[in-house]
C-alpha cells in the first residue's frame, strides 16, 4: 500500500504519517513549508518529502491520497486528484480507520488537550498498557507525536477543527471514542464556527459516536458542557472538577488529591494544569486503572515541549514558553507565573496568530486576561485590519509590534519574568532572544 499525504508536515498529519509507516505501508508527502523539526521525523522515519504541491509527484503508483484540512480547492494536487479520480482520504478518517479494533479515548476541549492526553498516555504506559497515541505536541517522556502502540488502546487529541475541505464535521466525530473527554467548552475557530451553539453541535454529534459501554468524561458545572450532555447521553458518566471525586489542586510543584488523601511532586504548574490532571485520571480510571494509581503515575509526568517550558534563566531575568492562544489560556498561564512570582515584573509577548485572535473576536476578552501582567508586547501580522489599539490598557507600557528582529533586540533588556504565548513559533523570536542573551 502506496499513500501520499498532502499537507503532511503539520503535526497531526506528520503524526499520522508515522502511523502509516508502523502499520507497514510506503508513505511520501508534499507540504508547501518542508522543515524541522518535523521533517527530520520523517525523514527519519522513512518518507520521502516534497517541497512544494507539483502534481507530478502523485505517481501511478500511488494507491491513495491522504489530504490534509489546510488544503482547498484551487492547490494543483487537491485538482488533479479530483480530475485523475485517484482515491482520495481526510486525515480524521484515516485514523478513524487504523483505529478501528483499538479502544479509543479521545480528549475534548478548547485548550489543555494536548497536556492532557500526554498525561494520558504517561499514565496509560506506566500501567503497562503501551497504549498507542496521536498528540498536537511532543511529550517529553516519549520524544514522538505519536506511536501506533500495543493494538489494544490509542489516546488522541480530539480536535474539533473542520475536517479537509469536502468534510466540515469536526474531526473528533472520527474517531469513534469508547471515552470521550471534554476539559472545557468556550467559543474558538471562528474562520469555522458562527457561534459557540454550532461548536456545541460538533460535540454532541462525538458523543453520539460513543458506545453505551463506554463513558463520557466531563468537568462538571460547566454551561456548555451541560448543555451537550443535555442533548442526549447514551453511554456512562464521568464528572471531574468541583463537587466531584476527581478534584486536583495544585501548589507550586505539588500536586494535591483531597478524596484520596495523596499528594505528588510534578513538574507542572497552575490551576489549569492541575484540571488536565483531572481529566487525564478520570480517563484512565474509565479503563478499569485505579484512581490512586493514575494520580500516582503523573509524579514521574515531565511535560510537552511548549507547554510553559522554561528556556532560560539567571538573577536578572527568566524566560517562559506558552502554546496558550485563548483568553482563558493565556490567563491561566499569567496568573500561575504571578502567583509563583509576585515580586517580580511579568512581561507577555503575546502573538495574534490563530484565525480567531487575528478576527479581533476576544478583544474585550484580551485585555482581561492580561490583568495581571506588567507590560504586554502584542505582536500583531499583516492581516490584521481591525484597530489593534484596543488591546491597549491605559496607564500602562503595553505596545503593538509589527517588527520581529526590532523586538528581538529590546527584549534582552527585559528584567524579571518574560513569557512568550502562541501557537506558532514567532519567526524564531524565543531562541534570538535566548541565543543572544546566553552569548552576551
Amino acid at each position: 500500500m502506496k499513500i501520499h499525504i498532502l499537507g503532511i508536515c503539520g503535526t497531526f498529519m506528520g503524526g499520522l504519517a508515522q502511523l502509516c509507516i508502523a502499520r507497514g505501508w510506503q508513505v511520501e508527502g508534499s507540504d508547501q513549508h518542508v522543515y524541522p523539526p518535523m521533517s527530520d521525523q520523517l525523514v527519519e522515519a522513512g518518507i520521502r518529502l516534497h517541497e512544494g504541491f507539483d502534481p507530478q509527484v502523485l505517481t501511478a503508483d500511488v494507491d491513495l491520497v491522504v489530504i490534509g484540512n489546510a488544503l482547498s480547492r484551487g492547490n494543483p494536487c487537491v485538482e488533479a486528484v479530483l480530475d485523475q479520480r485517484i482515491p482520495f482520504i481526510s486525515g480524521p478518517e484515516l485514523l478513524g480507520r487504523l483505529t478501528q479494533d483499538m479502544q479509543v479515548l479521545a480528549v475534548a476541549g478548547t485548550h489543555g488537550k494536548t497536556t492532557t492526553t500526554s498525561m494520558l498516555a504517561w499514565i496509560l504506559d506506566r500501567a503497562g498498557y503501551e497504549p498507542g497515541f496521536l498528540v498536537g505536541g511532543v511529550p517529553t517522556d516519549f520524544g514522538v507525536s505519536a506511536r501506533l502502540g500495543g493494538g489494544q488502546y490509542f489516546v488522541v487529541e480530539a480536535d474539533e477543527y473542520d475536517t479537509a475541505f469536502f468534510d466540515k464535521r469536526s474531526k473528533f466525530v472520527h474517531y469513534h471514542p469508547d471515552v470521550f473527554g471534554i476539559n472545557n467548552l468556550e467559543f474558538d475557530h471562528a474562520d469555522i464556527f458562527a457561534n459557540l451553539a454550532a461548536i456545541e453541535t460538533q460535540f454532541h454529534h462525538a458523543i453520539r459516536r460513543v458506545p453505551s459501554t463506554g463513558f463520557v468524561v466531563v468537568r462538571n458545572q460547566v454551561e456548555s458542557i451541560a448543555r451537550v450532555i443535555d442533548r442526549g447521553l447514551w453511554s456512562g458518566l464521568i464528572s471531574v472538577g468541583s463537587e466531584t471525586d476527581v478534584s486536583m489542586s495544585a501548589d507550586g510543584e505539588s500536586l494535591y488529591y483531597p478524596t484520596m488523601g495523596q499528594r505528588i511532586r510534578w513538574a507542572m504548574r497552575g490551576s489549569h494544569n492541575a484540571a488536565n490532571a483531572e481529566m487525564a485520571v478520570a480517563m484512565a480510571h474509565a479503563v478499569n486503572i485505579p484512581l490512586d494509581q493514575a494520580f500516582q503515575a503523573l509524579d514521574g509526568f515531565s511535560g510537552v515541549a511548549r507547554r510553559l517550558n522554561c528556556l532560560y534563566e539567571s538573577v536578572r531575568l527568566t524566560i517562559w514558553d506558552d502554546f496558550a492562544h485563548h483568553p482563558t489560556a493565556i490567563e491561566a498561564t499569567l496568573d500561575t507565573l504571578s502567583a509563583e512570582n509576585s515580586e517580580a515584573p511579568l512581561i507577555a509577548v503575546i502573538e495574534l496568530r490563530s484565525n480567531t485572535m487575528r478576527a479581533g473576536v476576544h478583544v474585550d476578552t484580551l485585555r482581561d486576561a492580561v490583568r495581571v501582567a506588567s507590560e504586554v508586547v502584542w505582536v500583531i501580522p499583516d492581516s490584521v485590519t481591525w484597530d489593534a489599539t484596543r488591546l491597549l490598557r491605559p496607564e500602562t507600557d503595553d505596545r503593538l509590534s509589527t517588527d520581529i528582529d526590532a523586538l528581538a533586540n529590546t527584549l534582552t533588556e527585559c528584567t524579571g519574568i518574560l513569557v512568550f504565548m502562541s501557537n506558532g513559533g514567532f519567526g524564531g523570536l524565543q531562541s534570538r532572544v535566548v541565543s543572544t542573551l546566553k552569548t552576551s
